[in-house]
Parts: C-alpha cells; structure tokens; sequence
C-alpha cells in the first residue's frame, strides 16, 4: 500500500473511530435539548391542544385534550432526558418520531386536511414546500419538525452510539 493511501485508511479509520462516540452523541444532545425544552413549555404552560384536537391524525384524534397534552408533555421531557443520556434510544427515538409526526399534522403543515388525498389543501406541489420554513408565512412552518425526523434516523438504525447507557449495558451483557 501506498503512503498517501496508508495515510488516508489511517485517517479515515480514525475519523470513524471518533465518529462512533461523537457523531450519535451530537445528534442526541440536539434532539433533547428540544423535546426537553418542548416538554418544559408544556409542563408550565397552558393545555392549547382542545384547539387543534381536530387536526389530530386518526387514532390521536379520539384521545381527550387533557390526555394528549399530559402524554406530550412526558414524552418530550423523559424522552428528551432518555436520548440525551442514551438509555433505550431506539423506542424513544421511535416513540418522538411518531410525537413529531402528529405535531407537523396538527400544528406545522399549515393549511388544508391531513388525509384528503390532496397536497393538504394547496393548490399545487411547490405551494406546499413553501412551508418548509421556520416561520408560518400562511404554508406551514414544517422544516424543523422534518429536520427532527431525518435526525432520528441514524439514532434509530444505529442505535446511539458509544457515548450512551446502551451500548455500556450492551457491553456489559454481551461481555466485551
């Protein structure tokens, strides 16, 4: 082999090395800073969900205000906390995928109905990317929430990586 392809499998495997620990773990500490965050507002704020129950997708529309909105409220918080830390990272990556995909129906999309088979209400396709946005312009405001969901991807297929209580319990019963 070579010395500059020496060099760059040296580099590279150390690039992925580090990237084991530090890649996972970043992605981690962003997504609980939000649900954590999300989770506080709700916790001192006011239930505002009896206002938009109805923009709920099916079956999260048949569940009392008062239940989603205490039910949001920890899965943000415990969730947050869990990611975070690392502990049971793929549930509560799933569980706050399936959260953010029933807040961007409910509050993010912007106009029209969930599941008329239309673009929700718009017009046409490029009407509706214009809610890809971090402000409500009247087309939704949707480019976080995605954001969100495209993070917990990786979380999800590969787990949260070495700096976590996963992959320390992992170790641990497997013995390596």
């Amino acid at each position: 082999m070579g010395l500059i392809s020496g060099a760059w499998v040296r580099l590279t495997d150390l690039l992925e090395g580090i990237g084991d620990w530090i890649g996972p773990l970043v992605l981690r500490i962003i997504l609980a800073w939000e649900f954590v965050e999300a989770g506080l507002a709700k916790y001192s704020g006011s239930n505002w969900f009896g206002s938009i129950q109805d923009n709920f997708p099916f079956p999260f529309n048949m569940v009392p205000p008062d239940v989603s909105w205490l039910m949001a409220t920890w899965f943000e918080l415990v969730g947050g906390v869990l990611i975070l830390v690392g502990l049971f990272t793929r549930f509560w990556a799933v569980s706050l995928s399936i959260l953010t995909i029933v807040a961007v129906a409910a509050v993010h999309w912007g106009v029209g109905d969930v599941w008329s088979g239309d673009v929700r209400g718009y017009e046409s396709f490029s009407e509706m990317l214009k809610g890809y946005a971090i402000t409500n312009k009247g087309f939704g405001n949707y480019k976080l929430p995605l954001l969100y969901l495209v993070m917990f991807i990786p979380l999800i297929l590969n787990g949260p990586g070495k700096a976590s209580l996963d992959y320390a319990i992992r170790r641990r019963l497997v013995g390596h």
